[in-house]
């Protein structure tokens, strides 16, 4: 047996005994590396509540969404499971999650104000809470600043305005083979961040209907295109970028939109000579944003769901992995970020500087629209921008491209919401 399939088979083992559905077992699906370390991390719990029987199972992330439809339709859902955040809404329109607030009320030291707002809001859908933050994520900046300064500048974006001005200078010094800023035609996430900084939603009545043909989704739309349109950004995926780390290190650009686990990864890949080089900021917002403009609120959550016979169980391990000083354990083992502020107070959070921009970061993200067709319409965003990019659609257009797919993904929740006598 490989050492790989080896570690993998053990991930999966019960923490006490051999368990089956319904032979009085707690079973808690966890996915990719969360998956792969959550035994370990539960090993205190085990010692502190003995009479509770824990089968953990490991899923891939690329095939959790499908196994989790399928439990549900055959009446086998887990008793507690890793939801990313965007998934929350779907499972909670079939019904399929238990609310969380009664078993909050049980656990006083689990305070909604201690955790990031941005982060907490998407575990409510339509006002009830169906998931308890269990690691965050957002994007902000990865940049060069040893070539910043060389163009000029002695810190981070503080707006859009200030960040073209920057891209421009960096773009001036570095020469035609070479870029300022890579935003990949493959990732939606960098649009999104900058559309969520505007007043109107991505969405409008009742998030019923796409928005992206309002004022405040044009101006992110025009500031995002005009920088490949300058040349500032290679008209490329992630796919045609033979090493980011290497590419990065080199200079062919110099401000990159990512996650907290590309912290691990540049310091991995980078040489020691570029470690001084590089470092994390918020993201700019548009002119005359005072302080860090808004991102994404990613992430993901544990859910119970309602089917569970071991509901008191379920909730222990949530109330267990939701302690402060678990949460830094947790980020040690992975590098996740926790959901809570007083996780952030000692260790590695409270020093490590890449790091400490992301805490500066989680106090201003927002929650994408919690509708089940997000993803869908975010993939949508994504092909018509890189049509646009690639000049395959004319820009005048895209934008009632985008509302026009949108309302077809949307149709199914206008006909839901008209039936129920909501407002669509």
């Amino acid at each position: 047996m490989s050492l790989r399939r080896r570690h993998l088979l053990l991930a999966a083992t019960p923490l006490a005994g051999c368990a089956r559905p319904g032979d009085g077992t707690l079973r808690f699906w966890a996915m990719g590396r969360e998956g792969e370390v959550v035994a370990e991390l539960l090993q205190d719990f085990r010692t502190e509540h003995p009479g509770i029987r824990l089968r953990i199972e490991q899923l891939p992330w690329s095939a959790a969404h499908e196994k989790l439809l399928t439990a549900f339709a055959g009446d086998a859902t887990p008793d507690l499971a890793q939801l990313g955040n965007t998934w929350l809404p779907e499972f909670a329109a079939l019904g399929a999650l238990e609310p969380l607030a009664p078993w909050l009320a049980q656990a006083p030291e689990i305070d909604p104000a201690d955790h990031f707002d941005g982060i907490w809001r998407t575990n409510l859908i339509d006002g009830t809470l169906y998931g308890l933050p269990w690691y965050v994520d957002t994007r902000l900046l990865f940049y060069r600043r040893d070539l910043l300064a060389q163009a000029g500048f002695d810190h981070p974006p503080a707006d859009w305005a200030e960040w073209q001005r920057m891209l421009r200078a960096i773009r001036q010094r570095v020469g035609p083979a070479n870029y300022a800023v890579l935003l990949p035609l493959n990732e939606y996430d960098p649009i999104v961040a900058l559309g969520l900084q505007q007043d109107e939603p991505l969405l409008s009545e009742n998030a019923t209907r796409g928005h992206f043909r309002s004022a405040g989704f044009r101006r992110a739309w025009d500031f995002f295109v005009s920088m490949y349109r300058e040349q500032l950004a290679p008209p490329a995926s992630n796919q045609e970028i033979a090493n980011l780390w290497n590419e990065f290190g080199r200079g062919y650009f110099s401000f990159y939109i990512s996650g907290p686990w590309q912290i691990g990864e540049f310091r991995r890949r980078l040489p020691p000579a570029l470690q001084r080089s590089w470092a994390t900021a918020p993201l700019p917002g548009p002119e005359g944003t005072r302080g860090p403009g808004a991102s994404i609120a990613g992430g993901a959550s544990l859910a119970m769901f309602r089917r569970s016979a071991h509901k008191p169980e379920a909730f222990a391990v949530m109330r267990y992995l939701a302690r402060p000083e678990v949460q830094q354990r947790f980020h040690a083992m992975t590098g996740n970020l926790p959901p809570r502020r007083s996780a952030w107070a000692g260790g590695t959070l409270a020093t490590d500087a890449p790091t400490q921009a992301f805490r500066a970061q989680l106090e201003h993200v927002r929650p994408v629209p919690q509708v089940p067709e997000w993803e869908r319409i975010a993939t949508e965003i994504k092909l018509v921008l890189e049509h646009v990019v690639r000049g395959t659609m004319a820009p005048e257009t895209a934008l009632a491209v985008l509302d026009e797919r949108a309302d077809r993904l949307l149709e199914k929740r206008r006909w839901m919401l008209a039936r129920r006598g909501g407002r669509a």
